[in-house]
């Protein structure tokens, strides 16, 4: 499967594939109401943490919106999809006439994703919103997500949501909507998610046969923060020893050998590291967020304004990074630096 759609993670099925939702209830029967009452938003921001299932939800009601064209005919409520249907079987290959998927395109070179969504995306939209279904049907765009529009590729995402065409719609979503251009926010609907229950994590594991087992059962369900994809993160890619290796250095009473810092560097440096260098930059950040925060509320402000300039600087760097392909191991090493240096 990942081997196919580049992106996907080991163990994950691609969002147009899956047949069930976990979670969400009350946001899908509220899509359902609004799409049937005839009066339903032309762009939609779904909002939620990464991993939750908000492309699920967007590829679900994509699918009952091209079933049911006409809202007055439309069901009280959006069904699991048939496989048997043609629409399904499009959307899950990628085929359908009526829906494109916006997302960071492939490089031809590397056949790795590349670090945004650039305008040339963007254009392609335009193109498909300006073709004429011959069914009549809707023209539906999946945004996904948001966050990786380069500045040029949100300002024509922009202009396009002004002037929407007729019988169109857009499903925008977003891990960090605060990051969004405030004028996407204000012409879009915004439908927020919450982390999934542990109840539903679990059953979205065990749907994709990645239900965690043994000692570390409990950990991976707490660890995961309700995220399907931070949990695959932690089981299927080492994410607990990369935790692990991540608090021995930072916390470490006395200067940390740099035999162990630079180990921990090269594994999240290697070659096809993406997703566990990814998990890193994340989990480091989030560290130092929730570390400034915790001396804000014990009243150590000095230490949490420190952390919290920290924290933005990390966050830049790491795009900075990312961008322009730099160096990896020289990134993880700074910023382990940077980190111990403002504990």
């Amino acid at each position: 499967m990942s081997e196919e759609r580049p992106g996907i993670l080991d163990g994950a099925v691609h969002p147009a594939e899956q047949t069930k939702l976990f979670g969400h209830a009350e946001a899908e029967e509220f899509l359902a109401r609004s799409y049937r009452s005839g009066k339903g938003h032309h762009a939609i921001l779904i909002e939620g943490p990464e991993g939750i299932g908000k492309a699920t939800l967007a590829f679900r009601f994509a699918n009952h919106v091209l079933h049911h064209p006409e809202p007055a005919d439309a069901p009280e409520a959006i069904y699991d999809p048939s496989p048997a249907s043609p629409i399904t079987r499009q959307l899950a290959a990628g085929a359908s006439h009526n829906l494109l998927h916006l997302t960071r395109p492939v490089d031809e070179k590397t056949g790795k994703m590349k670090s945004a969504i650039t305008v040339d995306e963007v254009r392609k939209a335009g193109k498909f919103l300006a073709q004429t279904s011959g069914t009549g049907n809707w023209r539906i765009v999946i945004i996904d997500p948001a966050d990786d529009l380069n500045r040029n590729a949100a300002n024509a995402i922009l202009k396009i949501l002004e002037e929407p065409p007729k019988r169109s719609l857009f499903l925008v979503l977003t891990h960090a909507p605060g990051k969004l251009l405030p004028t996407i926010r204000s012409r879009c609907l915004p439908l927020a998610l919450s982390p999934l229950s542990e109840a539903d994590l679990s059953a979205a594991l065990d749907s994709l046969d990645a239900a965690p087992s043994g000692p570390r059962a409990g950990d991976v369900l707490s660890a995961a923060h309700g995220s399907v994809s931070e949990a695959l993160k932690l089981v299927n890619y080492g994410g607990f020893d990369i935790v692990e290796a991540f608090r021995t250095i930072v916390e470490a009473p006395a200067e940390p050998p740099r035999r162990d810092v630079h180990k921990l560097a090269d594994v999240l440096s290697a070659k096809d590291s993406d997703t566990v260098f990814s998990f890193f930059c994340q989990h480091a950040t989030d560290f130092v967020t929730d570390t400034a925060r915790s001396a804000a509320l014990s009243g150590d402000l000095s230490r949490a304004d420190r952390l919290a300039q920290l924290s933005s600087q990390l966050g830049e760097r790491i795009g900075i990074a990312q961008g322009y392909n730099l160096d990896r191991k020289q990134t993880i090493i700074s910023v382990l630096d940077d980190i111990r240096a403002s504990l």
